[in-house]
């Protein structure tokens, strides 16, 4: 059976002290990557993501181009393996790793994207304080309802389809809690996230224009081969379309649950998740149907990647 690969790529939340560091030191391609995030960035990312502290590393600001920076690392030493995909998708922030992966932006270009929206969103965070939280066991019918019920005229929406019935809503701190309570109340588990904004919600808009102004500063190409975002779970190659899609993401939920699905009925069959910790991994293996077959790969560091070689080339 031929392989048909998918390059899936992490969001925020799955950073760790020390991630991206053995690639960095063995392989030039990876370790160009934090020189370049070093260098947009104007402080040491490079530091934060080998060394830490995890609390700074965790700041938004800091975070988004640091595990940009290791997933692009991780992409890179694919690259020169020679293992292409035939889709690409990134979970929230991933999608601009995404991009890479598709030829649609520069490794150059996609940091400093992300470094502007990890500030604009903090900024956002602290002038719109917000809250999320992890839905489980309640499908997407049952969350509307409750985001309805709990909502009234505050802000409130889904902000990642994850699994069939792993839902995490983002809004503002009452609506998200009156909406904690629904869930409790159903039967169902509600787990608040630890994050310093409403990601995803209405309480991000106030970054719109600002972002738009300066993605158009920033080149784009049509993709090379095939994107899945997040905002529409479909496939776009248009520059302007994408970058449209990619302002509007700040504000839209993530379709990830409709992505994988997607794939998987177009036949991938090889999932390679490209960046920190197994996250996205989990959340494939528990929407692929119980008689599906598919092989799930991790690319987070030398022992990983070592791995993922000798699994897609046996």
């Amino acid at each position: 059976m031929s392989k048909k690969i998918a390059f899936l790529f992490p969001g925020q939340g799955s950073q760790f002290v020390g991630m991206g560091q053995d690639l960095a030191d063995q392989y030039p391609a990876a370790r160009d990557v934090f020189e370049k995030a070093d260098d947009i960035c104007e402080k040491p990312i490079s530091k934060l993501c080998f060394h830490g502290p995890l609390d700074e590393l965790t700041l938004t600001e800091n975070l988004q181009p640091a595990i940009t920076a290791v997933s692009l690392a991780c992409l890179a030493v694919l690259n020169e393996s020679s293992i292409k995909p035939t889709f690409s998708a990134g979970h929230s922030l991933g999608e601009y790793s995404a991009l890479v992966s598709a030829g649609v932006i520069s490794v150059y270009h996609a940091l400093r994207l992300v470094r502007k929206r990890g500030e604009l969103m903090h900024r956002e965070a602290l002038a719109n304080p917000g809250a999320m939280a992890a839905l489980m066991g309640m499908d997407m019918d049952t969350v509307r309802e409750i985001v309805a019920l709990a909502g009234g005229k505050e802000p409130l929406a889904v902000a990642n389809h994850n699994t069939a019935k792993q839902i995490v809503i983002t809004g503002g701190k009452s609506p998200i809690s009156r909406a904690i309570q629904l869930v409790k109340e159903r039967k169902g588990r509600a787990i608040p996230l630890k994050v310093s904004g409403a990601w995803h919600s209405e309480l991000m808009a106030g970054a719109l224009e600002e972002f738009r102004e300066f993605m158009e500063s920033i080149p784009f190409s049509e993709a090379g081969s095939t994107v899945l975002f997040n905002a529409t779970a479909k496939e776009e190659t248009g520059a302007e379309n994408i970058k449209d899609i990619m302002v509007r993401q700040l504000v839209h939920p993530v379709k990830w649950y409709d992505i994988i699905l997607k794939m998987l009925h177009d036949g991938v069959n090889t999932f390679v998740e490209v960046g920190p910790k197994r996250v996205l991994s989990d959340m494939v293996k528990k929407i692929v149907p119980s008689d599906g077959h598919v092989n799930i790969h991790s690319v987070q560091d030398l022992q990983t990647f070592e791995a993922t070689l000798t699994g897609i080339n046996a």
